[in-house]
C-alpha cells in the first residue's frame, strides 16, 4: 500500500525556504514515508491524535497519518530550534 502525501501551502512555503541540500534530504525521507509511514526513528507525539514527528538532521517534520484513506498530511517542517515553539 502506498500512501499519498498532502502538502498544504503553509508547509510548502516552509519547504521552499530551505537550502537545496536540506530540501533534497527531506524529500528523500518523505518519499520513504509513502511506503512505511511509521518507520524506525519516528516519534508519536503525545496528546495529539495520529500525529508523528521525524527527525532529518536539524529539521523536524510533523505529519498526520490517515490510514483509512492512505494519506499523510504534512503539518510542519521547521528547524529544531523553531519546531517546538507555539
Amino acid at each position: 500500500m502506498t500512501y499519498a502525501i498532502v502538502t498544504p501551502k503553509v508547509v510548502q512555503k516552509q519547504l521552499d525556504a530551505l537550502p537545496d541540500e536540506i530540501y533534497q534530504r527531506i524529500f528523500k525521507k518523505l518519499e520513504k514515508l509513502t511506503e512505511d509511514p511509521r518507520p524506525d526513528g519516528v516519534t508519536k507525539l503525545k496528546g495529539l491524535e495520529d500525529e508523528y514527528r521525524i527527525r532529518i538532521g536539524d529539521y523536524r517534520v510533523r505529519y498526520k497519518i490517515n490510514d483509512s484513506e492512505l494519506l499523510i498530511l504534512l503539518v510542519q517542517c521547521k528547524h529544531r530550534k523553531d519546531s517546538y515553539r507555539k
